[in-house]
């Protein structure tokens, strides 16, 4: 007996995409804009480990740790942000206090208070100050590390597809990137390493949506050779819509269950991977693709570095 698969969204739409381009430009334009000015004027709520603090790793003595009973103690001590997370074995624990006004005496004040809020009941395992100098140079290696997977972008899809793929491909994340900065600006939810680690999962999930359309692109180049360039770019994006839309909707249930069910830990990152789900979704159709358009993507290329197509002796003789 033949089992027939399930459609979850509908085969054979004829949505023109490639119609809209101009309000999405538009809307991608203001939001980009916008997003830049509450990143210069708002800033980011950096985390404590962009703008240092003190961290102190206990284990507890009498089985798995109470995270809730810890950060009810930390938190009541009135030293700011306090990140309270499970480190390796259950019974252990990272306590992340952000830093103090005083100097280094503050520092030694706050280990000196959260040994006095915890008792004997945990073991103290390692106590550490992160400085402003630390603090710095996690902020640049954050940065380039992005910098530097873009740059990665651009030089692979140049060498798979043409410069004009690339340039598209490379203006759908950046997009991606600065609105994700423009919302944890906006917002001011905290900004740390876990956050430049959902930005780097974002870039490449943006990516492998953009290159799954871009394939289907130079197909269809090679496919219908008099086909107007808007045209094969909505029938590209309409024969790939059921994959990227079911990729999306399975990827952002999970996300969702992580968010609502998972821990304070996670959350800020969670957040961000959804976000970038939804603009990396949106901007793989309304961004990288219509780009193409406005580059002029060649007819007469079919494989890597943009070699020229060999076209059949009967298809010369019609020319």
């Amino acid at each position: 007996m033949n089992l027939k698969g399930i459609d979850f969204f509908p085969h054979g739409t004829k949505i023109p995409f490639i119609g809209f381009r101009k309000i999405a430009f538009a809307l991608s334009g203001s939001a980009i804009v916008f997003s830049l000015v509450l990143f210069f004027v708002a800033g980011l709520n950096f985390g404590i480990d962009f703008r240092g603090g003190t961290l102190i790793e206990i284990q507890t003595k009498d089985g798995p740790a109470d995270i809730a009973d810890l950060r009810a103690k930390v938190s009541g001590l009135g030293l700011g942000d306090v990140q309270i997370q499970e480190f390796g074995a259950p019974d252990e624990v990272l306590i992340r206090v952000e830093k103090q006004p005083g100097g280094e005496t503050a520092q030694q004040k706050v280990i000196a208070e959260v040994r006095k809020a915890l008792g004997d009941s945990v073991e103290y395992r390692r106590t550490e100050v992160v400085g402003p100098t630390v603090s710095e140079e996690l902020k640049q290696s954050g940065a380039i590390a992005v910098v530097a997977a873009i740059f990665a972008v651009l030089v692979y899809i140049w060498f798979r597809f043409e410069w004009q793929f690339s340039l598209g491909a490379v203006a759908a994340l950046i997009h991606d990137v600065i609105l994700t900065i423009g919302v944890f600006s906006g917002l001011q939810l905290e900004f740390n390493l876990s956050i430049i680690a959902a930005l780097l999962t974002i870039v490449g999930y943006s990516l492998n949506d953009t290159v799954v359309v871009y394939d289907r692109i130079r197909e269809n180049l090679r496919r219908y050779k008099k086909m107007v360039l808007p045209d094969l770019l909505n029938l590209s994006i309409n024969q790939t819509l059921s994959r990227t839309m079911l990729t999306s909707v399975t990827t952002m249930l999970a996300l969702l269950a992580l968010f609502v069910f998972g821990t304070e830990v996670i959350r800020g990152f969670t957040f961000a991977m959804i976000w970038g789900v939804v603009v990396g979704t949106y901007s793989s159709v309304f961004i990288a693709s219509p780009l193409l358009l406005m580059l002029g993507v060649k007819r007469d290329w079919s494989g890597l570095g943009g070699a020229k197509m060999k076209q059949p002796a009967a298809s010369k003789a019609k020319a």
